[in-house]
């Protein structure tokens, strides 16, 4: 679920000029279906409207950043409804070339309509400075429920060498779902994407590699709104608590004791200016799907990020970057009992850049570009040709959002996000030229959330 780069852009400006022709008919057509993330139930807390905490939501603002580092706890609003909220989200899918055997169970070969996934959110404050943000989700194309992203945090502020400093700890359930900025995989761009389209094989153990599989319990600090420091650790769920939270798979990763996660980042902000740097990383010891007795991979990632955001009262800008490069020790997944890799080391490299441009937080276009690469390996990439890690594309996407400012006068907590969404690959599993072209896909969709 991620983008790549290389000589398309031509591509993508083609046919997003086309589907922009498309975008009211479009938006008309698919009006009842869905979006998420940017809480309702956080608006009426606060009493803000969804454009403070995001920019064309869920991209965060300064402010946002703020509310979900303070343990989404702050307060001003009036409502007396509880701290839950409900997001859907449907779709019309459409791939170049048409999947044998059809794109998912239940689904044909082409030109699918999904309801992708319907959430049930507790979003907002349990007690003074304790917060959640709480989500189980209807996965609509694989017909299964389970829990999703969760984040539960306690936050205290407090006066050092006379610069405001915010303490905090986050229980959470997939590496960097708790991060601020839309860098790191669990936020970052495409923000949807289609389950009915082939996508990259290959991803570096911290873009959801464990997601929804562990339980994590981080520290922060945050200094002078300027530095930010993490550090935790991540521990594998039981197959019995993982089935019993619908993420139990037989192929599922153990990791051996606790993974240790850590983040930097240095934000500077200034009049409607926002940047930020920093780095971020995990390493861990796992034993790859169950099979105990054979030893263990050890896999370390290290990401490097950046995020420019200009928020002005009518135009917003915004960029982000990141770079992950992981080592794979395959020792385990290597041997020739298991035959899960035919490498004993490995390296791969995932690359991710995206700009986005929106105009009164209503209507906004995004060009993102992502690459992954690193060492072939047959066994666990696939046979010849797709024997290679490697992939590229482009992405294409416009957006409406017509009530981020305020929803209708009967329900004014309610957001919708329409967007038309395309993706160019130059390479695809190692493949180059048609092969790879057989998987550009267009996705259109709505997404509501209330």
């Amino acid at each position: 679920m991620k983008i790549k780069g290389q000589n398309a852009p031509a591509a993508i400006v083609a046919v997003c000029l086309g589907v922009a022709l498309s975008i009211v008919a479009g938006a008309a057509l698919i009006v009842d279906l869905p979006e998420a993330n940017a809480l309702p139930s956080y608006a009426r807390q606060t009493g803000q409207q969804c454009a403070a905490c995001h920019n064309g939501f869920p991209e965060l603002t300064p402010y946002g950043r703020l509310f979900k580092l303070n343990a989404y706890t702050f307060g001003g609003g009036t409502s007396d409804y509880p701290p839950l909220a409900v997001m859907t989200y449907g779709s019309f899918t459409h791939t170049q070339a048409p999947q044998a055997g059809g794109a998912a169970p239940h689904f044909g070969p082409n030109d699918n309509f999904a309801v992708d996934q319907t959430s049930v959110f507790y979003g907002g404050e349990i007690a003074p400075n304790l917060g959640a943000f709480a989500q189980v989700t209807y996965d609509g194309v694989a017909r299964s429920l389970a829990w999703d992203n969760t984040d539960i945090r306690y936050a205290r502020t407090t006066t050092i060498l006379g610069a405001e400093t915010l303490f905090g700890v986050s229980l959470n359930n997939n590496p960097t779902v708790q991060d601020v900025w839309n860098t790191t995989p669990a936020w970052s761009f495409p923000f949807v994407a289609s389950a009915l389209a082939p996508s990259p094989a290959a991803a570096t153990m911290i873009e959801g590699g464990f997601a929804q599989q562990v339980a994590g319990l981080t520290a922060y600090t945050y200094f002078d709104r300027t530095i930010y420091l993490e550090f935790g650790g991540y521990r594998t769920l039981s197959p019995g608590v993982q089935s019993g939270l619908g993420v139990n798979s037989p192929t599922n990763n153990v990791i051996n004791g606790v993974a240790p996660y850590w983040r930097l980042a240095i934000q500077h902000d200034w009049a409607v200016n926002s940047f930020e740097v920093g780095m971020f990383g995990m390493a861990a010891s796992i034993t790859p799907q169950r099979a105990y007795g054979f030893g263990a991979d050890h896999l370390m990632d290290f990401g490097v990020d950046a995020q420019y955001q200009y928020l002005a009262e009518h135009n917003s800008f915004s960029v982000q970057a990141s770079a992950i490069f992981e080592r794979q020790n395959l020792m385990a997944s290597s041997n020739p009992a298991l035959g899960f890799a035919s490498n004993g080391y490995n390296v791969l490299r995932s690359y991710h850049a995206k700009a986005s441009y929106y105009y009164d937080q209503t209507y906004g276009a995004t060009l993102g570009v992502f690459r992954v690469d690193g060492t072939p390996d047959a066994k666990l990439y696939g046979s010849p040709p797709g024997n290679s890690p490697n992939s590229s594309g482009v992405i294409g996407e416009l957006d409406y959002i017509p009530f981020n400012h305020g929803g209708p006068d009967f329900w004014p907590w309610l957001n919708v996000k329409f967007g038309l969404q395309y993706i160019y690959y130059p390479q695809f599993n190692g493949v180059t030229g048609p092969l790879a072209a057989d998987n550009n896909t267009f996705y259109a969709f709505a997404w509501l959330v209330f």
